[in-house]
């Protein structure tokens, strides 16, 4: 692809570094970025900008949030005795979708996975136990996507977890197994959260 500017070049290629996005439609970002008011522009780097320089992690859960404690964790009606462990943000807003949970998160940051070199030292565990360890908490949910990384996380947390008083579950199996969880439909990831059986 040739370019008539180093500006416009640079920027495809920023555009095209993100998940997803090719140069083809990178090029349409920028060309449609060029002809709209320059305050577009500045508005949408300043919100890219001040997004990365604000976001944190929730410390109780580990979801993103603008404050040190997301607003999942925050809200009062949600049900603090059931907690979901899933594996990234991702499959917060996947769950969340399907509007059938009303209990709050925990986000481990991955799954354990011996080739890829993430062992459970790398993943937010202990949060967790220390979580299921509060005497409110009645039961974890393990909403974690159906792979061989996957079960061996809920196999080494289910063990983690014996000491604690809680019923351990797994989502139902309506998640075909090697599959994602956020790219599994509302209707087939909302059943597997309501029909969780215990582990």
């Amino acid at each position: 692809m040739q370019f008539s500017s180093r500006l416009i070049e640079d920027a495809v290629n920023a555009f095209s570094s993100l998940p997803g996005v090719g140069k083809k439609t990178a090029l349409r970002f920028v060309l449609d970025l060029v002809q709209r008011p320059t305050e577009d522009s500045v508005h949408l780097a300043r919100t890219v900008a001040r997004m990365r320089e604000e976001i944190q992690h929730c410390i109780t859960c580990g979801n993103l949030s603008d404050q040190t404690t997301c607003s999942i964790c925050r809200d009062k009606r949600r049900d603090s005795s059931i907690i979901c462990v899933v594996e990234n943000i991702r499959d917060v807003m996947a769950i969340e979708e399907t509007q059938q949970y009303r209990g709050v998160y925990h986000v481990l940051g991955g799954v354990i996975s011996p080739i890829e070199g993430v062992g459970p030292a790398d993943l937010n565990i202990d949060t967790l136990i220390q979580r299921a360890a509060a005497p409110e908490v009645s039961e974890i949910i393990m909403a974690i996507s159906p792979t061989i990384e996957g079960d061996t996380t809920i196999f080494y947390l289910n063990k983690q977890l014996g000491d604690a008083n809680v019923q351990v579950s797994s989502i139902a199996r309506g998640v075909s197994f090697g599959g994602e969880l956020e790219y599994a439909d509302e209707v087939t990831l909302g059943r597997s959260i309501v029909a969780r059986r215990k582990i």
